[in-house]
């Protein structure tokens, strides 16, 4: 899928690769809960949450995937039933990705409100989105937050003439990992994905490979969190919360490796609890400066 103006096709964007090895270093040090990355590459929230987000091609939402040739126009559908913002990414079978959502045309902010249905293009937007080879199952993501997502280890503007963004993160794993540390720092339950497919297909009359159905999403369970296996481990990033919240979300986790609380003092936007499980101890630091965090875990 190409955006296209009326005096014809304009490729909008040019891929950067983002190495897999930044990924994983970034993904290891974010804070929050791990999303899940299914077999089929899909960020998976595993915290239930309240938010739903819908997204559809306008030839229907069912099961069977529909099927477009090249040249034809395609629409894509999003809804909420929250107030949230929503970002929409499409991945063409030879992974190359496309950020639809958001864009700086006339229909292209990106905060939904609840119970709403939005189509892109929009009425009254200067483009269309046409349907180009590579032939194939095309992906189209949608990631839904109540608060709005950094998304510049991702995509950005290049320039104010850019309507639409140039995309750094190259193929659907790389873009799955790199949404999962774009989600990490925000609150467990305020996102939720959903995932619509579409086929590219040859005119009638011209050779193709057969059309393909998408297998059913299976979540991997996500790895065991990085953050208690060294001796000092520490980290920093921005959310809504508070003090008292990332705390006991820390506390939570040494408990849970068997750890037992027996002391806790704050001291004005500082929280430092000690910890004891048998003859190893732990100290949980958590200090707050506005919006920001810094939590810092010593093991000895």
């Amino acid at each position: 899928m190409r955006p296209a103006h009326s005096a014809g096709m304009k490729n909008l964007l040019s891929p950067r690769t983002l190495s897999l090895s930044t990924l994983t270093a970034l993904l290891a040090s974010a804070a929050g809960a791990a999303p899940v990355i299914s077999a089929q590459s899909i960020i998976v929230n595993p915290v239930q949450s309240s938010l739903t987000v819908k997204v559809w091609t306008d030839r229907g939402s069912g099961q069977q995937v529909p099927s477009y040739a090249p040249g034809e126009r395609i629409r894509l559908y999003a809804s909420v039933n929250q107030d949230a913002y929503v970002y929409l990414f499409n991945v063409d079978p030879q992974g190359r990705v496309d950020l639809i959502l958001p864009n700086k045309y006339q229909g292209g902010a990106n905060f939904l409100k609840a119970n709403t249905t939005k189509v892109f293009p929009s009425p009254g937007d200067p483009f269309t989105f046409d349907v180009a080879a590579p032939y194939g199952l095309n992906k189209v993501l949608a990631l839904a937050s109540r608060t709005p997502l950094n998304l510049d280890q991702i995509a950005s503007f290049k320039t104010q003439q850019n309507s639409f963004a140039t995309v750094n993160v190259q193929g659907q794993e790389r873009l799955a990992q790199a949404l999962s540390i774009v989600v990490n720092p925000v609150e467990q339950s305020s996102w939720i994905s959903d995932t619509a497919y579409y086929n590219v297909v040859a005119r009638a009359g011209t050779v193709q490979p057969a059309p393909v159905q998408p297998a059913p999403i299976q979540p991997v369970p996500p790895r065991p969190a990085p953050l208690f296996t060294d001796p000092q481990w520490q980290t920093s990033f921005e959310r809504r919360s508070t003090l008292e919240n990332v705390y006991a979300e820390y506390a939570a986790r040494l408990r849970a490796e068997g750890f037992t609380q027996v002391s806790r003092r704050q001291n004005g936007n500082h929280i430092q609890g000690e910890f004891r499980r048998g003859d190893r101890r732990a100290s949980l630091e958590v200090k707050q400066k506005g919006s920001r965090f810094e939590v810092k875990i010593t093991r000895r």
